[in-house]
């Protein structure tokens, strides 16, 4: 017969002590929802590129981060990161930030409407350095008053920035946090995910003229997801990516890609 467990606490009370201790500490490093709700996510509305990402989606909140495969393509960079944004601003009402460190290429309103963008649900400041550009993206996570954030940043996020931008976005169904960074600046920093950006050709109309944006996207980094490279157009009127082209680079034959 075996002794019950009280009776086991009762003659050594420093086992009691550690079980209760043991018992704490699990109750923290639970999720607080038993991971049943996992945390809201952005579809990108396409399965090859949902189906590699955890939850079907961007999770909202931790930094993403976007980069210009070259220095010429910084701009190709950041109309795929004002995309995104399109994207999650059709589904929700409000405003988004957009802070950009000093020479960092500024979006304006004939470009943001060939995205589908509204100029008028758009704040845009200009920061003095990255530092304040970490900052003001923190004070607005805190806030929980923006739809999204986009910070547009001269040397990449750091580790430090990044475990800060992380604590504060927990707690709540947070808004789409977006980070433009060269590309050459690739150490691991707690972003969710990191995309190498190239330009590709547009599409042109019947009269010539260019019609919709496309991108050469690479998936390098995903914490709990798979790598992969696609040819991406953007649908400036329905707000939705078109899958052109795979391309055969999956990171999965590589093993598990993990921020």
């Amino acid at each position: 017969m075996g002794l019950d467990p009280a009776d086991e606490t009762e003659r050594d009370p420093a086992r009691g002590l550690r079980q209760a201790r043991l018992a704490a500490l699990r109750a923290r490093l639970a999720p607080p929802d038993g991971g049943r709700n996992p945390r809201p996510v952005l579809p990108l509305g396409l399965h090859a590129l949902d189906a590699h990402l955890p939850g079907g989606g961007l999770v909202l909140g931790p930094p993403h981060e976007i980069a210009p495969a070259t220095p010429a393509d910084t701009i190709a960079a950041l109309g795929f990161a004002l995309a995104l944004c399109a994207r999650h601003l059709a589904g929700q009402p409000g405003a988004t930030l957009i802070v950009a460190a000093p020479g960092q290429p500024l979006p304006y309103g004939h470009g943001l409407a060939g995205l589908g963008l509204d100029p008028t649900r758009l704040l845009l400041l200009e920061a003095g350095s990255d530092a304040e550009v970490f900052r003001a993206l923190e004070a607005a996570l805190h806030a929980r008053a923006l739809t999204a954030l986009i910070g547009l940043l001269r040397a990449g996020m750091p580790l430090k920035p990044g475990r800060r931008l992380q604590l504060a976005a927990e707690g709540s169904a947070p808004p789409l946090l977006l980070l433009l960074r060269p590309a050459e600046s690739g150490m691991p920093n707690g972003a969710a995910t990191r995309w190498l950006i190239a330009a590709a050709p547009a599409s042109r109309d019947r009269f010539g003229t260019l019609d919709k944006p496309r991108w050469r996207a690479r998936l390098e980094r995903c914490r709990n997801g798979r790598g992969g490279d696609w040819l991406l157009e953007w649908d400036h009127a329905a707000h939705r990516l078109h899958l052109l082209e795979s391309l055969a680079g999956d990171a999965a034959a590589a093993g598990r890609s993990r921020a």
